[in-house]
């Protein structure tokens, strides 16, 4: 099965992350990078790893971002990785397992996020479909991030994807801010009777910033984790508070 796999990444700025990504997909024959033409050290560290194909496109969205990266895909298979993504063990062991002609059109993956390299218990992140035949897909934009569409049927693999990101706090502000004007343009443009229960709370702009503390520390057992507990738990009340300002602001300036 592995080698009918093509990973596909998509960079910018990830000189933090990049490395330790690749480090665990030496076992692909080509790994397909698009870039959103970087200024730090992410090209040179792409072009380290001789399997890599490294493409440049300026962003529009993520949507058409993706969609140029797989078809830049040769093999029928393609696993779409952010450069923050490491593969576990297990899961690379798993996938050499699959049958590549079994009646399965896509493969849902279960994440553990790190902070500072140590999973934490429990997170937001749910599974992605991020293992798929690249001729029965396509991506549609979704908020600040992407939606993939699978024609066919899907399963669900075990083991799971780390997310490691160690971009310094600035880039990860920058990042949030340009993500959270995107997703009110998604709540205030989306009818309510067609919101999430998770959306209709941010949308009242006081909410979700107490329920997500409540969410990550007890729920999900961010306090057992100690301090990077804390720091995730923090960086998303931070992340919903950073919404509620935009939202409160797209409104107030009608």
């Amino acid at each position: 099965m592995l080698n009918t796999i093509t990973p596909v990444i998509l960079t910018f700025n990830e000189e933090a992350n990049l490395d330790r990504t690749l480090q665990h997909l030496t076992w692909a024959k080509r790994i397909v990078i698009v870039d959103s033409y970087s200024s730090d050290r992410t090209m040179d560290i792409a072009k380290s790893y001789p399997q890599v194909e490294f493409f440049q496109r300026s962003f529009d969205t993520h949507a058409n971002q993706w969609n140029y990266a797989i078809d830049q895909v040769q093999t029928e298979w393609a696993l779409s990785l952010d450069a923050d993504y490491s593969l576990s063990q297990a899961l690379i062991e798993e996938m050499k397992t699959l049958d590549p002609n079994a009646k399965i059109d896509s493969y849902f993956i279960s994440f553990k996020y790190c902070v500072f390299g140590k999973p934490l218990r429990g997170t937001l992140l749910p599974p992605r479909e991020a293992l798929f035949r690249r001729n029965q897909a396509v991506y549609i934009d979704d908020g600040h991030t992407q939606l993939l569409k699978v024609k066919g049927r899907s399963s669900t693999l075990k083991a799971p994807i780390l997310h490691d990101d160690r971009k310094p706090l600035n880039r990860w502000l920058w990042a949030q801010d340009r993500y959270m004007v995107l997703e009110v343009k998604k709540l205030r443009s989306t009818p309510a009777d067609q919101l999430s229960l998770g959306d209709r709370i941010r949308k009242t702009k006081i909410l979700a910033p107490f329920v997500i503390l409540i969410y990550c520390l007890i729920l999900k057992g961010g306090i057992l984790d100690g301090w990077a507990g804390w720091y995730y738990t923090f960086q998303r009340v931070l992340a919903e508070i950073l919404l509620s300002i935009h939202l409160i602001q797209a409104e107030e300036s009608l």
